[in-house]
């Protein structure tokens, strides 16, 4: 049987850890590998690298993995091992990628890219004249929720789409009495934290994908948590922005509205929903369900503040059934990009798309500290 050697940086983490290694990688590999188009399996062979060699060791053992190193450039160096990953923090990740290119390995890395764009843009510039297979996190594509959208959209369902609405977050504790669900960089200014960076790159690629290229932007940002407690019990001054209100003009007129925020509490259907309206119909979708509503069963509502509402709205959606299983999406972008490394797969999911998140994140930085709308050029990659 092949075999792929694989090396797996920063997978320590919390998303790393999870989604990368063990819903994807260790979750691939008790399933006999890699399936090709031939049917031939393709067998991993990973190698965890990291800082902290006693907590990298047991997370091998825990989960059947024979190789750690502390070294990366030893396992850079090693030929024997022909992909990288990267799921470490942000500020690192330009010059991991960098180094395992010119290390002639093909690189798969989660997104931002970069906190830089010029660096970002330079990184994808590197990667393409390398000629190496190369590829970008893109999970949210993958959720079920979303599937059931973009299936809706190709059936025609919505009509002329007008307009699309996210919500995403949730409450993050401070880290006083409650630990905190996130790492304290993610609120620090010079660590690469904010919500803004992290998660205007993912609404890049959803609205691209899926309603229309973003042509403009405008952004308001905040910083509603000024202080927190980090992971030693110590209060640190939080100054990156914990919540983004962003507004998005799309390729065909479609207006696209995203509130992103760690200081929200949730009432709603999930953690993060998309509500989609056109001519001919509505969806909401979250994670993995979605609910829709067409012209010909849309209710009848009358303003009239002097009575309590009579309509049940929420009863007045259906369902999209789950009519077919839906894998992890980090796995099967794993697998869609292994099969690319493999057999020359098919793959959308370049570093130009990171950079091109990293552009719409840092235009919409900037649409906040000069408070007006931006348009959103072609990058030259």
């Amino acid at each position: 049987m092949q075999r792929l050697g694989i090396i797996l940086h920063g997978v320590t983490g919390r998303m790393g850890l999870n989604q990368h290694l063990i819903r994807s990688i260790v979750a691939i590999q008790k399933e006999g590998g890699v399936l090709l188009s031939s049917g031939e399996r393709v067998t991993l062979d990973p190698i965890i690298v990291g800082r902290n060699g006693a907590k990298i060791e047991a997370l091998a053992k825990t989960h059947g993995i024979k190789r750690w190193s502390t070294d990366i450039a030893a396992a850079l160096a090693n030929p024997d091992d022909t992909v990288f990953f990267d799921a470490g923090t942000t500020q690192m990740r330009t010059s991991l990628i960098s180094q395992a290119l010119d290390a002639g390995k093909h690189v798969y890395c989660e997104k931002p890219i970069s906190d830089d764009l010029d660096a970002a843009v330079a990184l994808a510039r590197k990667a393409k004249a390398s000629g190496l297979k190369n590829g970008v996190v893109q999970d949210k594509l993958f959720l079920p929720g979303l599937r059931k959208i973009a299936m809706l959209r190709d059936s025609g369902f919505f009509g002329e789409i007008l307009s699309v609405r996210g919500e995403f977050g949730y409450w993050v504790f401070e880290g006083d009495w409650q630990i905190a669900q996130r790492p304290s960089w993610n609120y620090r200014t010079a660590d690469g934290g904010g919500i803004i960076l992290d998660m205007l790159c993912h609404w890049r690629y959803v609205l691209d994908n899926l309603f229309g290229k973003v042509k403009a932007v405008s952004c308001l940002g905040a910083t509603h948590i000024r202080e927190r407690v980090d992971e030693a019990g110590k209060r640190y001054k939080a100054d990156a922005d914990d919540a983004a209100y962003a507004t998005f003009q799309l390729e065909g007129g479609v207006i696209a509205q995203i509130n992103s925020s760690w200081a929200v509490r949730v009432r709603r259907d999930d953690l993060v929903t998309f509500q989609v309206d056109g001519t001919l119909g509505s969806a909401v979708a979250g994670l993995t369900r979605c609910w829709t509503q067409h012209r010909v069963n849309t209710p009848k509502p009358v303003w009239n503040p002097d009575q309590p509402q009579t309509i049940d709205f929420y009863k007045t959606w259906d369902e999209v059934p789950d009519n077919q299983v839906y894998d992890n999406g980090f796995k099967l972008q794993w697998e869609m990009f292994l099969r690319h490394v493999l057999e020359d797969g098919p793959w959308e999911y370049t570093l130009d798309e990171g950079a091109k998140g990293v552009q719409l994140a840092t235009l919409g930085l900037k649409s906040w500290a000069e408070r007006r709308w931006l348009d959103v050029p072609s990058l030259e990659l």
